[in-house]
C-alpha cells in the first residue's frame, strides 16, 4: 500500500514492486491502468485442458463462496510531510531498478494541493516547516480466527495512523496492528468482533508447480475480486534482501491485492499475495506469495510476544556460476559461495571459511545462493544447523548454532556483511582470485549493494572500491578506519568496466 517503483518506458527496467502499492486512487506511475475483474462469464475454466491432480477441475465458484466472506478490505490513512521540489525522493528516481515491498501510505494525488507541493514546494521551508498532507491507501487481508485476527502484508500498514477493516457484509472495524515484520512482509491485525468467518490454512509442502491457485483481494480498490492461475515455481528467492522463499504464480495480482490470500484447489490458504515483477507497475504474468507456513510462524510470534525474532548465521554469500563450479571442482553450479564470514558470528564459530560452498543445510539442498538466507530466515535463534560444505575439492560437514539477528552480536555480524551501511551505504566483500584476474586489479573490495548516499552519488553494485580519500581499501578494517576520519563527504576511487573513476559522496 505504498508507491510502487515502476520502470520507465524508455529504459524498460524490470521493477520488483509491491502488489498492494496503491488503492482506489490509481495514482503514481500506474495511473490510468484498468482493472479487469473475473466474472462468471469468463471462459478460463471451461478452456482449461486438465486438472493438476488428474481429477475434476477445481470449482472456483465454490472456493469463493466458502471463503469470500473471510477476505477483508483494508483501508489505511496517515499523514506525511509535503514533498519539496528539491527533495531527493526515490519515488521519482527513475534510475532505480527495484523497490522494497512498500513504505506505507503516500500523498493522495487527488488532494487539491498535491501538485503544488510536489512540483513547487514552499519557498524557504525545510522539513520541519512542511505541512502534513493526509495520505490514503488500500490493501487486502484475511481472517484467521473467529475473534478477529487478520493477516496481511507489513507494507500495507506501514506508516499508518488509522487502519480500518471492512467485511463483505459492509461492516467496518477499527483495527489494531498487533505487530509487523518487514523482513518477511507479514503483519497481524486485531478487530473487536466475534463469530467471524475464517479461512482454512493449508500447506505448501504438497503444492506442485502447475497446480491451480486462486486469489481474492481488492485490486485497484475493487473489493473481493477473484483471479486464478497456476503455480509457476516454488522457493523463489528475490533480489531484495528478503528472507522469504516465495511461491511464484501467474495469478493476476495488482495494487490493492497485497495481503490477500492465495488458495489451492481445495480451498485452503497456501500463501499471502505480496509482490509482482513488472515493467509497468501493474500485473504482467509474474506474481509472488509468501508461503503460509512462514506467515503462520510470524503470526504466532507476534500474538505471543508482539515482536519477531530471526536467526542469523553471519556470512555473505554469492552465486556459484559455471566458472566457479569448474574452479572449485564441483559437479554442477549449485550452492552458496561464502564470500565473507563475520567475526564472532555463528558461522565463524562453526568453522566456515571464505571460499567454502554451502551445498546443503539440514539435508535441504542449497541450489541458488538465495536459498541459504531463506532457510535461515525460517529457523529460530539457538537452532542447530548441519552444513554440508565443499572446501578445496573435498566435502566437509559442520554444525552451526544460529544466533539472534536482533542481539548485539547479530548487529555486529551484519555490520561485517554491510560495512558502513548506515553512513556510506555500501555492502562490501573481498575480491576472489578469479575476480582479481578478470578485473585486472590485485586488491580492492567488491560493492555488492549500494544504497543511501553512495547510491545517490552513482555508485553501482559490481563496482570495485579501491580507495577512500586516497587511503587504500584492501579490507574491511581499512574502510572502517577511513570512514572514522571522514568529514561531511568522501572521495571514492572506483574501478568500473576497466576504468578508474573518483566518485564524491556526501555522507548522511
Amino acid at each position: 500500500m505504498s508507491n510502487t517503483l515502476a520502470s520507465t518506458p524508455r529504459r524498460l527496467i524490470l521493477a520488483l514492486v509491491a502488489a498492494g502499492a496503491l488503492g482506489a486512487t490509481g495514482a503514481g506511475l500506474i495511473s490510468g491502468h484498468q482493472a479487469r475483474a473475473l466474472t462468471p462469464a469468463t471462459p478460463i475454466v471451461a478452456q482449461t485442458p486438465a486438472a493438476p491432480s488428474g481429477g475434476a477441475l477445481p470449482s472456483f465458484a465454490q472456493i469463493t463462496a466458502q471463503n469470500g466472506a473471510a477476505v477483508v478490505n483494508i483501508s489505511v490513512t496517515g499523514s506525511t510531510k509535503a514533498a519539496m521540489a528539491n527533495d531527493d525522493d526515490d519515488d521519482d528516481d527513475e534510475s532505480q531498478p527495484t523497490a522494497r515491498p512498500g513504505r506505507g501510505p503516500q500523498i493522495d494525488p487527488n488532494d487539491p494541493f498535491y501538485e503544488f507541493f510536489r512540483q513547487f514546494g514552499l519557498p524557504g521551508a525545510g522539513a520541519q516547516g512542511r505541512p502534513n498532507v493526509p495520505t490514503h491507501g488500500l490493501g487486502s487481508g484475511f481472517i484467521v480466527s473467529p475473534d478477529g485476527l487478520v493477516l496481511t502484508n507489513a507494507h500495507v500498514v506501514k506508516g499508518a495512523s488509522d487502519v480500518t477493516v471492512k467485511l463483505t457484509d459492509r461492516r467496518e472495524f477499527r483495527a489494531k496492528v498487533l505487530g509487523s515484520d518487514p523482513k518477511t512482509d507479514v503483519a497481524v491485525l486485531k478487530i473487536e468482533a466475534k463469530d467471524l468467518p475464517t479461512v482454512r490454512l493449508g500447506s505448501t509442502r504438497d503444492l506442485q508447480v502447475g497446480e491451480w491457485v486462486l486469489a481474492i483481494g481488492s485490486p485497484f480498490g475493487f473489493e473481493n475480486s477473484v483471479t486464478a492461475g497456476v503455480v509457476s515455481a516454488k522457493g523463489r528467492s528475490l533480489p531484495d534482501d528478503s528472507l522469504v522463499p516465495f511461491i511464484q504464480t501467474d495469478v493476476a495480482v495488482n495494487p490493492g491485492n497485497s495481503g490477500g490470500p492465495l488458495f489451492n484447489a481445495r480451498g485452503e490458504v497456501v500463501g499471502i499475495n505480496s509482490q509482482i515483477y513488472s515493467r509497468s507497475g501493474g500485473y504482467q504474468g509474474v506474481s509472488f506469495a509468501i508461503p503460509i507456513e512462514l506467515a503462520a510462524k510470524i503470526k504466532d510470534q507476534i500474538v505471543a510476544t508482539g515482536k519477531v525474532r530471526h536467526a542469523q548465521l553471519g556470512v555473505a554469500v554469492q552465486e556459484v556460476n559455471q566458472a566457479f563450479a569448474e574452479s572449485f571442482q564441483l559437479d554442477k553450479p549449485e550452492g552458496a559461495l561464502v564470500a565473507s564470514v563475520a567475526k564472532g558470528s555463528p558461522a565463524e564459530k562453526a568453522g566456515l571459511q571464505p571460499g567454502d560452498v554451502i551445498r546443503r543445510v539440514d539435508g535441504q539442498a542449497i541450489v541458488a545462493s538465495g536459498d541459504l538466507p531463506a532457510w535461515v530466515g525460517q529457523a529460530q535463534p539457538g537452532q542447530q544447523a548441519k552444513l554440508s560444505v565443499w572446501r578445496k575439492g573435498q566435502p566437509v560437514e559442520l554444525t552451526a548454532t544460529l544466533g539472534d539477528a536482533s542481539d548485539k552480536a547479530g548487529k555486529q555480524a551484519r555490520a561485517e556483511e554491510a560495512v558502513g551501511k548506515a553512513q556510506l551505504g555500501l555492502s562490501l566483500r573481498p575480491l576472489d582470485a578469479d575476480e582479481r584476474r578478470e578485473v585486472g586489479v590485485s586488491e580492492g573490495l567488491v560493492i555488492e549493494q549500494a544504497r543511501g548516499p553512495a547510491a545517490a552519488a552513482g555508485v553501482q553494485p559490481g563496482d570495485v572500491l579501491l580507495a577512500i580519500n586516497g587511503a587504500p581499501a584492501r579490507n574491511i578494517d581499512q574502510v572502517r578506519t577511513a570512514m572514522a576520519k571522514a568529514g561531511k563527504s568522501v572521495a571514492l576511487l572506483i574501478e568500473r568496466d576497466g576504468n578508474k573513476i573518483f566518485v564524491p559522496v556526501r555522507l548522511g
